[in-house]
């Protein structure tokens, strides 16, 4: 969720800002003790802690700076009061966005997801600069044959800068991981697949993001009052196809596993290369991207080359600020490394809710290569904050899957399995004092459906299970 609307006009964020500074060293020793990060020395230490000065740097005091103005204890008094009409996804006297949020790329969730609250800079120029990130230690076992257990460390950050001009709006994103710092097949996720490590295929583990993870602007020009035309794109961006990604969906706030459906629904959230066209009302959006079909390789440092070689449309439609639904169609030009000169047609919708601390959504995709197979796959999940501290999750998902043995030799070798994944989760969320961190603690279990035929690989019964300790700059 990209949303970042103020509950407060320009005045009212300005005093807020100017009563906003924050310390490192203080932030840090609340949250682990003040030499916690002179330990650091493994590569996994080494991405956690780096990824958490980084958060903290942030908070630094600058030209101006804003917490979440609904945080405990922060003083409301001189805060100007924004209409109840008033809920755009930066500047909140926008209307055309009164019935929605902004996910990852240009994708709609609903208005009720609510604001991403991070720090709020004023540079000057009319411009406004979100800073948003986290930075999670996790411990993830799976058991069975191919089961396998791994302590490492996620991240990302975000930096958003939104002008608004009179004839319309400017923004300009940017979205950065130092996962690339762990090996290049990730961490145990059992029966994901998707991308390539040393050169095999990666099977039964979710592979690291990318250091870029989005570098991109987008251009909004009003037509009428309730009516926008824009571009966006960029060197890495993500194209109108799919859901918002996982990772900025509420449905998934805390859930620490990526879905092993991820390349069905929103694996093209980092692509080398993006150009989206695309007309917005308050209730409908319609758009059309041009990008780079390839998923990333496994140097996960750079920028890949563009090559503009693929195509999707998707149309959203957010009837209220509850409810946010999706349909896309995408043409992708050997997405694989691992199938070469396969191209693949995919097509998915998905239904998104939020209200009252309830954040959920459902969604189908399948996808068809061209050499003639055809698979599909669903998705369910929620995300309930119960209170202040407390939260819940789950996520169901069921898949067809041909590529969990790459090995031309096997007997198994592209057969398609259909298997389920159940899981759930609770995370204990934990202010620190006035800052804009945050701390959640918690893990998840999930146990697997298969067929028999698959006992011999993974077990009669495989299990898994996540621990994490997350440290959120912003909501």
């Amino acid at each position: 969720m990209f949303n970042s609307s103020l509950p407060f006009r320009g005045g009212g964020r300005r005093r807020l800002a100017e009563a906003s500074q924050l310390s490192i060293r203080a932030v840090l020793s609340q949250a682990w003790g003040p030499t916690a990060a002179s330990r650091s020395r493994s590569p996994f230490r080494a991405g956690f802690w780096t990824t958490a000065l980084l958060l903290a740097a942030t908070a630094m005091p600058a030209h101006a700076q804003e917490m979440d103005p609904n945080m405990p204890g922060m003083d409301h008094g001189a805060m100007e009061p924004v209409p109840e009409g008033d809920k755009g996804d930066f500047f909140p006297t926008e209307p055309i966005r009164a019935s929605n949020a902004q996910g990852s790329g240009t994708s709609r969730l609903p208005g009720n997801e609510g604001a991403m609250h991070g720090l709020h800079l004023m540079p000057g120029g009319d411009w406004m600069v979100m800073i948003h990130g986290s930075a999670a230690a996790q411990y993830s076992k799976a058991t069975g044959p191919r089961g396998d257990d791994k302590l490492y460390a996620t991240s990302m950050a975000m930096v958003m800068a939104e002008k608004d001009t009179g004839w319309g709006r400017i923004q300009l994103k940017s979205m950065m991981s130092l996962e690339p710092l762990m090996r290049h097949d990730g961490y145990p996720n059992l029966f994901a697949t998707g991308e390539e490590a040393y050169g095999n295929p990666i099977v039964d583990r979710q592979h690291p993001h990318d250091l870029f993870m989005e570098l991109a602007g987008r251009v909004d020009v009003n037509v009428s009052e309730n009516t926008r035309v824009f571009v966006y794109g960029g060197p890495v961006g993500e194209p109108a196809l799919g859901p918002s990604a996982f990772m900025h969906r509420r449905s998934a706030r805390f859930n620490p596993e990526a879905p092993i459906t991820h390349h069905w629904f929103d694996s093209t959230h980092i692509t080398y290369g993006v150009v989206t066209l695309g007309a917005s009302t308050p209730k409908l959006q319609l758009e059309t991207s041009l990008f780079t079909g390839r998923e990333p390789d496994e140097h996960r440092w750079n920028i890949e080359k563009p090559r503009f070689d693929s195509w999707s449309v998707r149309a959203t439609w957010t009837p209220t600020p509850d409810w946010a639904l999706q349909a896309s169609h995408g043409i992708l030009k050997q997405p694989e490394a691992s199938h070469p000169g396969e191209n693949e047609r995919r097509t998915t919708a998905s239904v998104h809710y939020a209200n009252d601390g309830l954040s959920a959504m459902a969604g189908v995709s399948a996808k068809t290569h061209s050499a003639g197979e055809t698979s599909t796959a669903w998705i369910a999940e929620a995300n309930w904050d119960l209170g202040a501290h407390h939260s819940l999750f789950g996520r169901f998902e069921n898949v067809e899957n041909s590529e969990l043995f790459p090995n031309p030799l096997a007997p198994l070798h592209d057969t398609p399995f259909r298997v389920s994944k159940l899981q759930a989760g609770y995370a204990y969320r934990l202010p620190l004092g006035d800052s804009p961190f945050s701390l959640a603690l918690g893990g998840s279990l999930a146990t697997f459906f298969k067929p028999s035929a698959l006992d011999a690989a993974y077990g009669n019964h495989p299990l898994g299970y996540t621990l994490f300790l997350k440290l959120s700059l912003g909501d």
